[in-house]
């Protein structure tokens, strides 16, 4: 009989951590969201919001949905899209050049942030 030994196992490695009863992908993410709790306490920023849903479209037709790990808005209404990354997959890349380039269309004045 065969049985996967390590099924329960993230094959890139990440272990899924829990921060204020929310899981998040990564040690590091989760470690990003305590960081925005801090800032947020401290009125540097006035929300965030995790595994933001970004809708990519060409040409008026749905090419994909990106989730993208963190949506950040300061008190001037500046808001910064955070992706909080370990290793880095083709399909990510091809996301994020996607989203790059729409980014206007999808969040008028918002900045793309890598954090690695």
């Amino acid at each position: 009989m065969y049985t996967k030994k390590y099924q329960n196992r993230n094959k890139y490695k990440a272990v899924r951590q829990t921060f204020k009863g929310r899981s998040y992908h990564s040690k590091k993410e989760a470690q990003y969201a305590a960081e925005l709790e801090w800032r947020l306490k401290a009125g540097e920023i006035v929300e965030y919001i995790p595994q933001y849903p970004l809708r990519l479209y060409v040409n008026e037709k749905k090419i994909c949905n990106y989730f993208i790990d963190f949506k950040v808005i300061y008190p001037d209404d500046t808001v910064e899209l955070v992706e909080v990354k370990g290793f880095e997959t083709d399909l990510w890349r091809l996301k994020w050049k996607l989203t790059q380039a729409l980014l206007n269309e999808i969040e008028p004045n918002a900045t793309l942030v890598l954090v690695k």
